[in-house]
C-alpha cells in the first residue's frame, strides 16, 4: 500500500460507526436505522457513510492485523510463531499469513522512520 494513498485515505474520514443498543442489534432486520428511511435520499446518503465508514475500519482493522503478525513472527521473539501457527490462528492460508507478516514489517518500519 502506498503512503501517499494511506494519507488521503486517513484524511477523508468518513462517518463514524455508531454502535447500536442491544435490543437493536438483537433485531436482525434491524440495521443502524436506515430500515426506518423512507426519503430515498436520505438512505442512500447514510448507506454510502456507513459503507465508507466499514470499508475505513476494514482497511483499518487489516493492517493491525499484519503488525501483529509481523510482531508474533519476530525471529528476536522467544515465543515467536511460524507462518503455519498464524494462519492457523488467524484462519488464513500460509501463503496469506507470509504475505500480511510483510506487509506487517513495512507498517512498523514505516512507523519507526
Amino acid at each position: 500500500m502506498a503512503q501517499p494513498e494511506r494519507n488521503e485515505r486517513q484524511r477523508l474520514r468518513p462517518a463514524p460507526l455508531l454502535f447500536e443498543p442491544s435490543e437493536a442489534a438483537a433485531d436482525p432486520e434491524h440495521f443502524f436505522d436506515l430500515e426506518s428511511m423512507d426519503d430515498p435520499k436520505e438512505l442512500l446518503a447514510r448507506a454510502t457513510e456507513l459503507t465508507l465508514a466499514f470499508r475505513a475500519a476494514t482497511d483499518r482493522a487489516v493492517e493491525f492485523q499484519a503488525m501483529a503478525a509481523a510482531q508474533l513472527a519476530d525471529p528476536r521473539r522467544f515465543d515467536r510463531l511460524s507462518p503455519a501457527d498464524i494462519a492457523e490462528r488467524a484462519e488464513w492460508t500460509e501463503d496469506y499469513a507470509k504475505k500480511m507478516i510483510e506487509f506487517g514489517r513495512s507498517l512498523l518500519n514505516d512507523a519507526r522512520l
